[in-house]
């Protein structure tokens, strides 16, 4: 039995005397009969909490950011009507699930054999799966002097996803994409691409593409226009090691890396291409396969990616190379989002980059720290020089990394995290552009 603030009021006014407040509640109730027996018919006429039935609607999935909403109904299966106040408890807004206490509150009042319905709203904070926890119901009887309590487990949970706040620039990379496509403009012959139509010559075409045997059969001269090749094999590749969990401003690395890895897995397959993804450090922790659909990969993509957190562990380089190798046919894009630090590239990925480049093209994507040239930049005092000479080290050696790959044949992208993601769009493209995808 749970006493309600109305009996302790009543005994702060003077209706009970002194000795209700004793410990034991036995003690109390023995100490005023008529209110004892009062307290005791109110309990017994409040709702029961066990009979109570529960099912839950609404959102499964929320994008990062973004408002999810959870109806809970609540259905009276006893002969009483039913006084009560609810919790539906979620994660506080301190922890992931982010459930205001107040939005998870709910006052009910429902008749013998009713249902009534209420909506938790819940404000992520956090990527993963967040699972509802118990659902608390406190019932009163009709005096508001006791009051019945109990507990249900109704599961239910919603998947956050991450916000792919990079699609602002889907648009003008799709209108780039057209262009390679050749609806828009010309292309040039590379090895990447193949015959498209013929056109007649302007000035400033390429006399290698001329179809002479086209030409021969009309009166003017006849061009060959060429297109990117489709259903190119593209593997993208996070590394979820420990230097993926290093925050630039207010966002982790593997955050950044996952939002470059939603644009260019919406741009690529939109160009035809095939998109596969390897979440990876000592052993795989995502898999996308197979997914050939534009929007059937994103959605894979998006929500392989929900639920994975950096690992405090040193990745493996060799086995990420193993995976890499074992997950994407020859000749086939491989996108790293990995570090461009010192000693993980020159002890852990330059001894397995040969068995890479030898096979396919390698792409690696970096997120860069805009506080390292802001450190190169400072000037006026004794700390700030000191600061200007720390960045300006940290930027040699940033540079000498990337030169290092370069030279073994990698693409480098390195980026602020609110630029990564158009940057490696673009160095696709570029790779469309240039015909070696």
């Amino acid at each position: 039995m749970a006493l309600t603030g109305r009996t302790a009021l009543l005994a702060a006014l003077g209706s009970l005397p002194v000795g209700i407040l004793a410990p034991s509640w036995t003690g109390m109730l023995a100490v005023n009969a008529p209110l004892s027996l009062a307290i005791l018919c109110d309990y017994a006429l409040a709702a029961p909490v066990r009979t109570l039935r529960f099912t839950r609607t609404g959102d499964t999935t929320v994008r990062l950011g973004d408002v999810a909403k959870v109806q809970l109904t609540v259905t009276n299966g006893s002969r009483r009507r039913l006084r009560a106040q609810l919790r539906d408890a979620w994660p506080p807004s301190s922890r992931p699930a982010g459930a205001e206490p107040s939005a998870s509150r709910h006052t009910l009042t429902i008749l013998a054999g009713e249902r009534s319905r209420v909506t938790t709203v819940l404000h992520p904070t956090r990527r993963g799966d967040r699972k509802a926890e118990r659902v608390t119901v406190r019932s009163f009887g009709p005096l508001g002097l006791a009051a019945r309590q109990g507990h249900h487990h109704v599961p239910w949970t919603v998947r956050v996803l991450p916000p792919f706040t990079s699609r602002k620039h889907l648009p003008s990379k799709l209108a780039r994409l057209r262009e390679l496509d050749g609806r828009t403009s010309v292309l040039t012959r590379g090895e990447g691409t193949e015959f498209d139509s013929l056109r007649e010559y302007v000035a400033g075409d390429d006399t290698r593409n001329i179809d002479w045997r086209a030409t021969a059969r009309q009166s003017a001269l006849a061009v060959r226009t060429w297109r990117p090749e489709r259903d190119r094999h593209i593997l993208i590749v996070l590394d979820t090691g420990r230097t993926s969990a290093g925050r630039v401003g207010d966002v982790p690395r593997l955050d950044a890396a996952m939002d470059a890895t939603l644009l260019l897995t919406a741009l690529a397959t939109r160009a035809g291409d095939r998109v596969n993804l390897l979440a990876y450090d000592r052993r795989v922790r995502a898999r996308v396969q197979g997914r050939t659909a534009s929007g059937d990969a994103l959605a894979s993509v998006i929500n392989a990616m929900a639920s994975l957190e950096p690992e405090l562990v040193e990745t493996d380089a060799r086995g990420l190379s193993t995976e890499a190798l074992t997950n994407a046919p020859r000749g086939s894009l491989i996108v790293l989002l990995t570090t461009l630090e010192a000693a993980p590239i020159e002890e852990g990925l330059l001894p397995v980059l040969p068995q890479l480049t030898q096979r396919h093209t390698v792409l690696l994507a970096a997120v860069s720290d805009p506080r390292i040239k802001e450190m190169a930049a400072s000037r006026g005092t004794v700390d700030a020089v000191y600061e200007a000479a720390a960045g300006a080290q940290a930027e040699a050696e940033r540079r000498r990394t990337a030169e290092a790959l370069q030279r073994r044949g990698v693409v480098v992208v390195d980026a602020t995290p609110d630029r990564l993601a158009p940057a490696l769009a673009d160095a696709y493209l570029a790779l469309k552009t240039a015909g070696r995808l």
